[in-house]
């Protein structure tokens, strides 16, 4: 799978997603680095750890989130894409499920759609898909909590994305899946889809597990957003275990070195 100018390699070893939010209201680090100092010198950062891709995103999908208008979301993003791509080579990923928003940023050179609704909210994100040539993320994502049979139902959820991609023409090398942890999911659903995660990877696409410092693991261990590192560190290396190909983290660094560290075990002779 090549993502930007890297080739990867899933199933070779576990790659790291760091995540940067510029917006005023995320769960874990909103505010933070909401101006284009504190965003670059972050990216740096998390580069300098190892990460593989940084994935950019202009509004905050958390439980309860106001949503922003695409020209917002726009100026949030863009300038630091310009920005970004000036200084680094690092495949950058853009987290919106918004075509003009989408395209906004493929304009400026973005290298990955990440959608947290697997093209079922905005069907021309997979045009443009087409159009840039760029891979996508489908994740699986719900308005309600309502199952028949859990992980039947989130399989066919996401194979609904996937026909949608296939419609539009997307190559079936330029999609990873993502389960959607914390999206459209009781706390119990959570741990059940990660308890399942090879369930999805045995639809035969890249996954991306993204659990950093989510509610499921605060809710597991009776912790604030602040003190969830080692939570997300078991869950990255769960994912890891299932067959994840990629972790969406935002420590950066120690991710990298336990998931460094289950891919030798795991790989070895």
């Amino acid at each position: 799978m090549k993502i930007g100018r890297r080739e990867f390699y899933p199933g070779e070893k576990t790659y790291v997603m760091g995540i940067l939010n510029v917006t005023p209201d995320s769960f874990s680090d909103g505010g933070s680095y909401t101006d284009l100092s504190s965003a670059m010198k972050q990216a740096e950062k998390m580069i300098s750890e190892g990460a593989d891709i940084i994935d950019v995103g202009g509004e905050s999908t958390r439980p309860g989130h106001i949503p922003v208008s695409d020209r917002e979301e726009i100026a949030r993003v863009v300038p630091f894409i310009c920005e970004y791509k000036k200084n680094f080579d690092v495949p950058l990923s853009v987290d919106t499920y918004k075509s003009e928003v989408a395209q906004a940023c493929l304009d400026v050179g973005a290298d990955l759609l990440n959608d947290i609704w697997g093209f079922q909210a905005d069907e021309r994100m997979a045009d443009l898909a087409v159009r840039y040539d760029v891979p996508v993320c489908l994740m699986h994502n719900r308005n309600n909590t309502e199952y028949i049979n859990f992980m039947k139902d989130v399989i066919e959820d996401l194979q609904k994305s996937l026909a949608i991609a296939k419609k539009h023409g997307i190559k079936e090398d330029k999609i990873i899946l993502d389960p959607g942890v914390g999206f459209g999911k009781t706390y119990e659903q959570n741990l059940s889809v990660m308890k399942h995660l090879e369930e999805i990877v045995a639809l035969g696409y890249p996954v991306l597990l993204g659990t950093s410092r989510k509610s499921v693991i605060g809710l597991t261990l009776e912790l604030p957003v602040t003190e969830r590192e080692e939570g997300t560190l078991a869950t990255s290396v769960l994912g890891a275990m299932k067959g994840c190909s990629f972790a969406r983290v935002h420590d950066v660094e120690k991710n990298v070195r336990a998931l460094r560290m289950i891919d030798a075990i795991m790989r070895a002779e």
